[in-house]
């Protein structure tokens, strides 16, 4: 239950976080919001890791060099998404890759409920339909659909390594990450040299910094806590739920009646229990 509680969270976290990026990313570059973003994140874990004074735990934390290394490119695409089409639309999308730990999980002795198992195959078959939008009477894929589609594979990619980095120290393995992520974002930034943010711009950047940090940080420790990958990794599909539905009064176009089938297809799906605990800790309780 409690780590129920910290997905939960965390998702409420993340999907502040993106949707606030996500506004920012059609006015700015995706590393021109990560460079600010994501230093601030990681200060924060530091000032965290030093204040508790325990040194890490274990090469196993190492795993988030690769974590990073997903959720990088997943939130590059995603802003690049968000800014080429409708919020709605690409936030779904992206956050289906919840699915890729289910089916992980699953091969490795997870078990998730049967409510859960059918929430995210309707979660997949609203992925499907909100892809496609009819125009001149013809349906073709909808704007940014193609970033959507590879940050789903990025973060679906980034919950497997995270999941084990995360099992030694939830803490050591999000400042990893952080770290790592920042390198890469540097390296970007110098090959690239994008435009840089205005310093009104700066006050929405640091909240997406520490918004994202407690999101990634809640799915880490939520790990921690339960020995289920593929239940935890649903709270970035619920973020994906929370985080479209404040854009809807913004939106200027008409989404036709599939897509917005598959935007309640989906937050049906995301809103189905949660149950992060193993059924062992359940009977050693009972």
């Amino acid at each position: 239950m409690f780590a129920a509680a910290l997905a939960l969270a965390a998702a409420a976290s993340w999907g502040i976080g993106d949707f606030l990026g996500g506004l920012k990313s059609r006015s700015l570059r995706p590393v021109a919001i990560l460079v600010v973003a994501q230093p601030i994140g990681g200060a924060l874990l530091g000032i965290w890791v030093a204040i508790r004074g325990q040194g890490p735990p274990g090469s196993e934390v190492l795993w988030a060099c690769l974590a990073s290394a997903f959720g990088t490119v997943g939130l590059v695409a995603f802003y690049r998404g968000m800014a080429a089409g409708a919020l709605s639309i690409v936030a779904p999308i992206a956050g289906a890759g919840a699915a890729i730990p289910v089916i992980w999980g699953l091969a490795h002795g997870d078990h998730p409920s049967l409510y859960q198992e059918l929430g995210f195959v309707a979660a997949l078959g609203g992925v499907v339909l909100a892809s496609f939008e009819r125009q001149r009477g013809a349906a073709q894929l909808a704007a940014g659909v193609g970033w959507a589609v590879i940050a789903m594979l990025a973060f679906g990619g980034y919950y497997i390594p995270m999941h084990v980095a995360s099992q030694g120290d939830f803490l050591w393995a999000a400042f990893v990450f952080r770290l790592s992520s920042l390198t890469l974002i540097a390296a970007a930034w110098l090959v690239f040299r994008p435009p840089s943010a205005r310093r009104a711009d700066l006050p929405v950047l640091a909240a997406i910094g520490v918004l994202d940090t407690g999101g990634r940080n809640g799915v880490a420790r939520a790990r921690g806590a339960a020995r289920a990958c593929a239940p935890v990794a649903g709270a970035r599909d619920r973020a994906g739920a929370g985080r479209h539905c404040p854009d809807l009064g913004r939106l200027r176009r008409r989404l036709r009646s599939r897509q917005e089938v598959a935007r309640f297809t989906r937050a049906t799906a995301n809103s189905g229990p949660l149950d992060a605990e193993h059924p062992h800790e359940r009977d050693s309780r009972g």
